[in-house]
């Protein structure tokens, strides 16, 4: 049995991807039900193929908004068809979320809500997806390291009839001030302004909620202890531009869910885990590097700064080699493991023509797949020339290597480890 803690979209994918692997899950929640307002507003390509394979993406491809341009004070000073055309989504958090409990509702799982963890001893696996004042984190002692980069920002979802494009983010600078203005589905704009500023570009009908935040760059000093594990905010927060936070706390749930089946199956020993902080770490650490400088720079008061932003960034985001480096980033496509899991060549590369598929898939003769699930369980098989390749669940190449069962046999073993028994659960 995993226990999972958060019912947001890091806790609820990882549930979803346990339970199509076969796991005994439970998902709780100290809040008294779902959230209907939502601080993450952007899925990116690495999230929209996360939740395609665990089943939950649904209508959101046709509800979100797709971006086309930034406008600073009025002028397209970007043209940002080229995120629209990667497959950027705007789209509410809480809908993310609604469909994902739908999801884990069909795999026979209901969240228990207003049920707290309070400590970390007596479970068999726990997860902490419980976000940035993480209790299983606390409680488990692990370290949350970092600093505060920018404070006091009000945060608003508004609903306004404003004559401003729908398909645009849009900045209002007047010296030291900056106001973002982003569209949300539904006729809502997301008003976000430093120094708690409440201007805005026009009359206001009403407030659908509000909240005020400061930025900060941190990440747990660690990702599992024992049988505690960390993901999404509970093990890194960051600034919220570019759209990263709850992408990559998608993409943690997607890396530890079919590591965790194995091991809690008894197919692997519980050293694969530490392949877990060993990849999703500097995926973390990488974001939290990128997005603190930008956000500085973007954001940040002084004259310095906002001629360097004004005279420079804007403008070197209209250069197409820079654009193609932004979406590869932010779409986290780009994304390559290392490691034992990563073996051959372009191993831990993504595999665009199995990312969808969310199990195992193995290329190659019949007397692979043979081994490969005797090993894995579940194995899609594709028959193939040549070498044979085992596709891992999340889309990445686990192994390249000669059409020999005994190679790939030896390589699951190096890599699986001995299995422990599987422990008994101690609640329920």
């Amino acid at each position: 049995m995993v226990i999972i803690a958060g019912a947001g979209p890091t806790g609820l994918a990882l549930a979803c991807g346990l339970r199509q692997f076969g796991v005994d899950v439970r998902v709780v929640d100290q809040a008294d039900g779902p959230a209907t307002t939502s601080r993450a507003l952007g899925l990116q390509p690495r999230g929209v193929e996360v939740l395609a394979r665990l089943g939950a993406l649904g209508d959101l491809p046709e509800k979100a908004v797709r971006l086309r341009a930034l406008r600073i004070n009025g002028a397209v000073a970007l043209d940002m068809g080229f995120l629209r055309d990667a497959g950027q989504l705007i789209v509410s958090q809480a809908w993310v979320e609604e469909r994902l409990r739908d999801r884990l509702s069909a795999l026979g799982v209901e969240i228990e809500w207003n049920t707290p963890v309070s400590g970390v001893s007596g479970w068999d696996w726990l997860v902490g997806c419980d976000g940035a004042h993480s209790a299983v984190r606390k409680a488990a002692g692990i370290a949350f390291e970092g600093e505060s980069v920018m404070e006091n920002f009000l945060l608003r979802d508004l609903h306004a009839e404003w004559d401003l494009d729908r398909e645009s983010i849009h900045l209002f600078v007047d010296g030291a001030s900056i106001t973002s203005v982003f569209p949300l589905p539904g006729g809502i704009w997301r008003v976000m302004s430093p120094g708690g500023e409440r201007w805005t570009p026009g009359p206001i009908d009403s407030v659908e909620w509000e909240s005020t935040f400061r930025i900060h760059r941190r990440q747990a000093a660690t990702y599992r202890r024992g049988n505690v594990l960390l993901a999404g905010d509970a093990a890194h927060i960051h600034s919220p531009l570019g759209g990263q936070g709850m992408n990559t706390g998608l993409g943690d749930a997607d890396n530890l869910a079919w590591k965790l089946a194995l091991v809690v199956q008894g197919r692997a020993s519980e050293q694969l885990l530490d392949t877990y902080e060993a990849e999703r770490r500097p995926i973390g650490a990488r974001v939290l590097a990128s997005t603190t400088p930008a956000t500085r720079l973007a954001m940040g008061p002084g004259v310095v700064t906002r001629t360097i932003r004004d005279r420079a960034l804007w403008p070197l985001l209209g250069l197409p080699f820079v654009q193609r480096r932004l979406v590869r980033f932010t779409s986290q496509l780009d994304v390559k493991y290392s490691g034992p899991l990563a073996s051959g060549r372009r191993g831990g590369e993504r595999v665009p023509a199995f990312v969808r598929t969310g199990r195992w898939v193995l290329a190659g003769p019949a007397t692979c797949l043979e081994v490969a699930g005797e090993r894995l369980g579940d194995v899609v098989h594709h028959e193939r020339a040549g070498e044979t390749l085992l596709v891992r669940p999340d889309g990445h190449l686990a192994w390249r290597g000669p059409s020999s069962p005994e190679r790939l046999a030896e390589w699951l073993n190096e890599v699986l480890g001995v299995p422990a028994t599987p422990r008994r659960t101690t609640r329920s």
